[in-house]
């Protein structure tokens, strides 16, 4: 009697101890060379929950062509005066779409007024109209020819879900005793760890050094701090988190440093972080005077982009549906100048 309770209070303390384990069975996809561990396991049950939110939806028809051009038609089209009446109508429709289903055209536009800039919300929106331009256009060395929409970040919501503002960090008492370090403060950003919680200003803002390994010996070799590495590797649990992949999607778990051991996503994310950061500096950052106060951060900042903004849990936006081709217009070349409400 003894034994067979000793072995039901086994049995007990071993579900509990297993009940935070995922149950199989589970997907195993190979990324890299064989033997080396470069394999990504995916619980088949989550992915079927985040179908929903990575389903592109369909294009609308394409417009007959030939036409007069939109600008000839509408007055104070700064963007998409080139396009046709029916091309410029069919994009705006899908715009609306993408962003603002539920709000429909006022919330860009003001009443009857729609050549007026006098909503923010319009202005915002033809520089996003540029971005997306430039993204599709001078950025295919990350977005190939798949390309982006508006829907690829937005997804029916008038706000990302998934942007960011420098983060003043909690408040900690004075003197070498209440320095964090920026640590051990756990945010979503690094996936509740206790790494550097804001990844995001060094290294999608400014251009902070994220290499954590020195190439010649030291002295004059590798100048990276362990609190500079703790910082890489906080951006590095982004990535993970945000595209919902592990270590071993970009580097070989051999030589996570050496490049010709690495696979061809490593290149890809090298040109996603330069192409982000050129975003947050070019177009989101300058918004800030453009934006009411409560859009903006804790700091005043305006809202920016990162690696879940348009990935959100996804190794490639909505699963590599290429919608971007079936909108001409957010292709090519942007106007040279646009006016901004100041």
């Amino acid at each position: 009697m003894k034994a067979f309770r000793s072995l039901a209070i086994a049995a007990v303390a071993l579900t509990t101890l297993l009940a935070g384990c995922e149950r199989p069975p589970v997907d195993m996809v190979q990324r890299g060379f064989r033997g080396t561990g470069m394999a990504q396991v995916y619980n088949p049950r989550t992915v079927d929950a985040q179908l929903a939110l990575h389903q592109a939806p369909e294009a609308i028809p394409p417009a007959a062509p030939g036409g007069p051009a939109g600008s000839t038609i509408y007055q104070n089209v700064q963007v998409l005066g080139d396009l046709s009446v029916a091309e410029f109508t069919r994009t705006m429709v899908a715009m609306t779409a993408w962003v603002a289903p539920n709000e429909g055209c006022a919330y860009c536009h003001a009443g009857a007024n729609f050549a007026s800039d006098e909503k923010y919300a319009k202005v915002v929106a033809r520089r996003m109209l540029q971005m997306t331009k430039h993204l599709n256009t001078d950025w295919k060395d990350h977005v190939a020819e798949t390309g982006v929409t508006c829907y690829t970040c937005h997804r029916g919501q008038p706000v990302p879900a998934k942007i960011w503002f420098k983060d003043p960090g909690p408040k900690t008492a004075a003197g070498p005793a209440g320095t964090r370090a920026g640590q051990n403060a756990p945010a979503d950003s690094v996936a509740l760890s206790s790494l550097p919680f804001d990844p995001f200003t060094p290294f999608l803002k400014e251009e902070s050094s994220i290499r954590v390994a020195g190439t010649t010996a030291l002295p004059e070799g590798n100048r990276q701090s362990i609190k500079q590495t703790e910082w890489t590797y906080g951006l590095m649990m982004h990535f993970s988190d945000s595209l919902g992949v592990n270590c071993t999607y970009c580097h070989n778990s051999r030589a996570f440093s050496d490049w010709n051991q690495s696979p061809p996503q490593r290149a890809t994310a090298w040109y996603g972080i330069r192409m982000v950061r050129d975003l947050n500096n070019a177009y989101l950052e300058p918004l800030g005077p453009t934006y009411p106060k409560e859009r903006l951060g804790m700091t005043g900042d305006a809202p920016k982009a990162n690696c879940s903004t348009c990935h959100q849990g996804a190794y490639k936006p909505l699963y590599g549906a290429a919608m971007a081709k079936d909108y001409p217009a957010l292709h090519g070349a942007a106007p040279a100048k646009v006016a901004e409400k100041k």
